[in-house]
């Protein structure tokens, strides 16, 4: 069984965003990807529709989730199910950085509100 220790977990940077890639093809996964994601205070990333689901547990912090335009709040310990076709948008209002533990199955790709499709290396 493969161990993906910290030091081994590959750091990406996007949309004033951080994301340290733990499981994915490149690690040994097969199915899935799972990364933590750091979200700094006053971060707003675009909205962007996912083309698989997405799980997101909210580990520290604090953020305002829009899907399909309805606006959410969710705080540690509270967990986001994001369906495939579902456009996401991400918010950390406050000073403090967010941190969530993300899993997804590989392939997952990002539309852009303007039709710019993203493939994140982190999702494989």
């Amino acid at each position: 069984m493969p161990i993906v220790r910290p030091s081994e977990a590959v750091v990406h940077e996007m949309h004033g965003a951080r994301f340290v890639s733990y499981a994915s093809p490149a690690t040994g996964s097969k199915e899935l990807c799972a990364w933590r994601g750091e979200v700094p205070g006053g971060t707003k990333a675009p909205a962007h529709t996912v083309s698989r689901e997405e799980i997101l547990h909210l580990l520290g912090g604090e953020l305002l989730v829009t899907l399909d335009g309805h606006t959410h709040r969710a705080t540690a310990g509270d967990t986001l199910i994001v369906n495939p076709g579902t456009t996401l948008r991400i918010e950390n209002p406050t000073g403090e950085t967010a941190t969530m533990w993300v899993t997804t199955s590989i392939g997952l790709e990002a539309r852009l509100a303007d039709g710019t499709r993203i493939t994140p290396p982190w999702a494989g």
